[in-house]
């Protein structure tokens, strides 16, 4: 699972940063969370492909979260794609894409599917379940959890060998096949730990610090926190619906989260690291995102 920041700038792109966008590869399909100005440029900049998208999620329709998105749709008819594309957001979702879809002349040669999800609803897909919670800003708008289904234990391999399982027989054990030893049937469960949760990635979207996006992120393996500010700011940030690094901070650390990339960064902030400092001082691992990091999440 490989997440590529592909862009991480608030409220508008600049010289150094450009408007929001994640790819989120989860081997099976790319998935995009939010999809802002220039994502298709930043797609031909990165390490994927824009054309492997196959679910679009969008947190709220501010311009600077998806008016890329017309132009990726046109782009992908362009190249001449004709496998269906689903995308996901808020309560205004079908018109707010469906206004989208009208914009300028060109003929739609793919299925585009629309789905206006509701806080806290959770929804089966392919290897992974998206569940929601409300994000607190002046339009709708929802935070997005991801998670993989259950993995499987760990092999304890010197068990098995303890257990006299050698050569090929190791490897069909811990693939997941049963062997005979003398007359004993040595199961994988017999040297398998129990069942792991699978990976999961919180993205919060725009948002004043809000309790119902700190229970989705509970335990979560990464949380992408905005933080459109500093603390010294956080008042006005507060106002306008948004979160400060050290506020982020206090999420992550309350959620227990494994990892914390902050993201959303307003425009006066050339230097970064202040806010990385701020943030750090209550969530020691927490990183600043930049366009076009690609960040490995590994199982636990």
């Amino acid at each position: 699972m490989q997440l590529t920041f592909l862009g991480t700038a608030g409220s508008w792109p600049t010289k150094e940063r450009s408007a929001s966008a994640m790819a989120l590869d989860l081997e099976s399909e790319l998935v995009l969370l939010d999809c802002g100005e220039g994502t298709q440029r930043q797609f031909f900049q990165s390490s994927t492909s824009f054309m492997r998208v196959r679910r679009v999620f969008i947190t709220h329709f501010h311009g600077d979260h998806f008016l890329g998105l017309p132009g990726l749709i046109q782009s992908m008819c362009l190249n001449n794609r004709t496998e269906p594309l689903d995308v996901y957001g808020p309560s205004d979702a079908e018109e707010m894409v469906g206004r989208a879809l009208k914009m300028g002349y060109f003929t739609l040669r793919f299925p585009v599917t629309v789905h206006a999800l509701a806080p806290g609803e959770s929804r089966d897909l392919d290897g992974y379940t998206v569940r929601t919670a409300r994000a607190d800003h002046p339009v709708p708008a929802i935070a997005y959890r991801l998670e993989e289904g259950p993995k499987r234990g760990r092999f304890d391999g010197p068990l098995a060998r303890s257990l006299g399982i050698h050569g090929a027989d190791f490897a069909r054990l811990e693939a997941g096949e049963s062997v005979q030893v003398g007359d004993r049937l040595v199961r994988p469960a017999d040297v398998m730990g129990p069942p792991r949760p699978g990976r999961s990635v919180v993205y919060t979207g725009d948002t004043r610090p809000s309790d119902d996006v700190r229970r989705l992120a509970h335990r979560a393996t990464l949380l992408v926190h905005e933080a459109t500010s500093m603390a010294d700011n956080e008042v006005q940030a507060n106002e306008w619906g948004h979160t400060s690094a050290r506020q982020a901070a206090e999420i992550a650390r309350s959620a227990e989260v494994a990892s914390l990339f902050l993201t959303h960064f307003s425009a006066r902030y050339k230097d970064l690291e202040p806010l990385t400092a701020e943030a750090r001082a209550i969530y020691p691992g927490a990183q600043v995102a930049r366009d076009l990091l690609d960040h490995l999440i590994l199982q636990e």
